[in-house]
């Protein structure tokens, strides 16, 4: 599964895409969207997703 950015949430605002040690967040000019494909909820890490730790907002949520 993926973590999730909800477009409605996200203000754009870029803090999450480096984080991304997978590139799986690319911007798409009015929000930002994670590739599932690219996407393993940060499992080198222990499934603590960084994008998730770094979005203001709480716009990013993990996989149902």
């Amino acid at each position: 599964m993926a973590n999730r950015i909800d477009p409605d949430e996200c203000i754009n605002c870029a803090a999450c895409e480096p984080e991304c040690p997978n590139s799986a967040i690319s911007d798409t000019g009015e929000t930002y969207v994670i590739d599932p494909d690219l996407c393993d909820e940060c499992a080198a890490n222990g499934g603590d997703s960084q994008c998730i730790a770094v979005c203001p907002v709480d716009a990013i949520t993990k996989a149902a």
